[in-house]
């Protein structure tokens, strides 16, 4: 299993609610299992068999990103988000995509509605995670601290979110807090190579100011 499809995985729960049809909970439970072409391959079904239900095109596409096939994904997001305009698990889904495939105006556009849709959603603190990441690839530190900033007030327990941030406040100048996010990353993971070498260059590069 791959490192995305893992992380995935520990917020599946909370992506779907219970639904009574019983091959679309076989294809939840296919895809749980990591099982992501046996998980396309039931929903396929149920697209056939029903073209106008959510919850396959759901299923489907986050199936087919696990295993790296975003323009297939795509089509299927876009086919759900034809039936509902405001699901905002088809409009993560598609900020996700676009994410992966390196579009990150369209990514940040779809990760923006998400948070006009559901600004207390359970999945919220990954949507700042990953409009951080955009950030820091476009070169916009400020706005990369504002965002992963968020993401750890929301789960404070992420050491990897912590080394992000302290990357991100490193490249906008702001040294002091970037040592006190990389020391949190440490402290939460000691084992951090990233916040580790964050925190020497950091250290370095205020003692020689």
């Amino acid at each position: 299993m791959t490192l995305r499809a893992a992380f995935f995985l520990i917020f599946l729960v909370f992506l779907f609610p219970v639904k009574t049809h019983a091959q679309t909970r076989d294809a939840m439970t296919e895809f749980r299992a990591g099982n992501f072409e046996e998980a396309v391959r039931v929903s396929m079904a149920e697209i056939a068999a029903n073209p106008n239900s959510l919850e396959p095109h759901v299923v489907i596409s986050w199936s087919l990103i696990n295993l790296n096939r975003f323009d297939e994904a795509l089509q299927f997001a876009r086919a759900g988000r034809a039936i509902s305009r405001y699901d905002v698990r088809i409009t993560q889904i598609l900020g996700e995509i676009h994410y992966f495939q390196g579009r990150n105006i369209e990514a940040l556009r779809y990760f923006q509605e998400y948070i006009s849709l559901s600004s207390e959603g359970q999945r919220i603190h990954f949507i700042y995670y990953f409009m951080g990441e955009i950030y820091i690839r476009l070169g916009m530190f400020r706005h990369a601290d504002i965002a992963l900033s968020t993401a750890v007030h929301r789960v404070p327990g992420n050491a990897a979110w912590w080394s992000r941030l302290g990357y991100a406040r490193e490249n906008a100048g702001d040294l002091l807090a970037a040592i006190s996010a990389y020391e949190r990353a440490l402290a939460l993971n000691s084992q951090l190579a990233d916040a580790r070498r964050g925190l020497e260059r950091t250290r370095q590069a205020l003692a020689g100011r």
